[in-house]
């Protein structure tokens, strides 16, 4: 542990000693310019709180830091994660745990792991992660901290919980092309370990069925983006060779895809076939009923939990590993049957 003390800080930054903990903490009643001068001295002078470094060497908050990054702002309004969520917080409640989102957007500016050493945090759910190659990310993954993180796996040795993507793409694409088709377009979320296992899964399924792999029908949209699925439909639709059916890169982008086909005045089931992916209730609601590749959202936060867990209670004994959740698929009235 560092010798650095709250009394070291505030004399190096000239402010009293009370500011210094308020500025740690990120209390509203600091300013933003002292508390950024406090936490950046902090840094360099190589202080972590004592509280948090002793709790997450010895004792146990029985608190987990839970991280989530989305892009689209949607939140706990996004059905999928939200079954994630609440999976987690069962699971955990149950083993005597309570969750602790940390923030991105702080006052003090402290990274991720900082903000569980404030806080105490036993262990980290990681559930999605812009960017896992960022320093903030590295920073958890490098440390001795106990994390379990959804969909990716580091080559730090923490524990991944993957949902079987290729497996799932693989499997919704050949039920596809078992219907007859041979045209089949995918719109894809973002650059990810996600993304790429599902593309390659497309690609091996039209391989396998002796369908070629026609890159225009590849195109990239955005994860739970409606409006990204609506320009890409779009564009896929004024091609020449139009595709007998898209593949979105989720239900809830599907939407998207769905005000375009009414703009084009086409029915899916009817004149064109579309599937999605996740599985959420919005799927069975809709008119065809959508096809769709259901992930297994409630399996998936219960072994996020359960394996960081284990992690904390090993009593330091390093752990890592890997370990899989299949999904099933849904066959909807989206993807009609057409002639070879």
């Amino acid at each position: 542990m560092s010798s650095v003390t709250l009394k070291d800080i505030a004399k190096e930054c000239g402010v009293s000693f009370s500011s210094v903990s308020k500025a740690l903490k990120g209390s509203p009643e600091i300013g933003a310019a002292t508390i950024k001068l406090v936490t950046e001295t902090a840094k360099r002078m190589g202080y972590q709180p004592n509280m948090a470094a002793r709790a997450l060497r010895t004792n146990r908050s029985y608190d987990i830091g839970l991280i989530f990054e989305d892009s689209t702002g949607s939140g706990l309004q996004h059905q999928y994660f939200a079954e994630i969520f609440d999976s987690i917080n069962v699971s955990a409640n149950l083993a005597g745990y309570s969750i602790t989102f940390l923030n991105s957007e702080n006052k003090s500016n402290s990274t991720y792991f900082e903000q569980a050493l404030y806080r105490g945090c036993d262990g980290i759910i990681i559930v999605t992660a812009a960017d896992f190659e960022r320093p903030d990310i590295q920073q958890i993954l490098e440390s001795d901290i106990p994390v379990s993180i959804l969909d990716y796996v580091p080559k730090t040795g923490k524990f991944s919980v993957m949902s079987d993507n290729y497996n799932g793409m693989k499997q919704l694409t050949k039920y596809i092309n078992s219907k007859g088709h041979k045209k089949n377009a995918y719109i894809h979320g973002e650059p990810s370990e996600v993304t790429f296992s599902r593309i390659k899964a497309y690609k091996d399924a039209l391989a396998e069925n002796g369908i070629s792999f026609d890159e225009n029908f590849l195109r990239q949209g955005q994860y739970h983006g409606s409006q990204s699925s609506e320009k890409q439909t779009e564009e896929i639709l004024l091609l020449k060779d139009r595709p007998t059916c898209i593949i979105y890169p989720d239900d809830f982008a599907c939407l998207g895809g769905l005000k375009t086909l009414t703009k084009f005045n086409l029915s899916p089931g009817k004149d064109i076939s579309i599937a999605g992916y996740d599985g959420i209730l919005l799927a069975s609601l809709l008119t065809p009923s959508l096809t769709t590749y259901a992930q297994n959202a409630k399996a998936l936060g219960s072994n996020l939990t359960e394996t960081l867990i284990m992690q904390i209670e090993s009593k330091g004994k390093k752990l890592g590993g890997k370990t899989h959740v299949s999904g099933c698929l849904v066959e909807g009235a989206s993807v009609k049957q057409i002639s070879d």
